[in-house]
């Protein structure tokens, strides 16, 4: 299956935005490949060892996988409306995921390098932030801690204000 699908096309062909596999990335970047496209920007979005200054052995992600499916959808097609993208696609996923492991990966293709860094970092933004997708971070300690992906309103003093709207994208 070609990633290089309309949204539509891809909702025929049953693509999961939200998915409980490990994410191969090198399949992925392999089926982003596009003709008229002279830049291809992945990003991975990776399970780290550590966190608050705690040892963390790995995060577990739950969604309400029928709207983050939705949503995941409307955002891939704003960015490739907004930029022109030969391709959007994103991937998050949900359950045990370990550390050095990708959670979410975004892959971009545009004409130019500007526009898919630039509609790469709006996808990953907008589904950290908006999307209904939570983690629960779980340490080496045995202590575990819930949290949403988004913290923003910690800086900007508002719950529906995020950090990346008032960046210049």
């Amino acid at each position: 299956m070609s990633i290089s699908l309309s949204f539509h096309q891809a909702a025929e062909v049953n693509m999961d935005f939200i998915t409980k596999k490990e994410i191969d990335l090198v399949a992925l970047l392999q089926k982003s490949h596009c003709p008229s496209a002279g830049a291809v920007v992945l990003f991975s979005g990776e399970v780290r060892n550590h966190n608050i200054g705690k040892s963390v052995r790995y995060l577990e992600y739950e969604a309400h996988t029928n709207m983050a499916t939705k949503m995941i959808a409307e955002i891939l097609l704003a960015a490739r409306n907004r930029w022109s993208l030969s391709i959007a696609f994103a991937q998050h996923r949900i359950g045990k995921v370990k550390v050095t492991e990708s959670a979410v990966v975004v892959i971009t293709a545009s004409v130019h390098r500007g526009e898919a860094y630039a509609s790469n970092r709006y996808i990953i933004d907008r589904i950290k932030h908006e999307v209904p997708i939570w983690k629960c971070e779980h340490f080496a300690d045995g202590t575990k801690e819930w949290g949403g992906n988004c913290n923003c309103a910690k800086d900007t003093g508002d719950v529906n204000k995020h950090l990346y709207e008032f960046e210049s994208v």
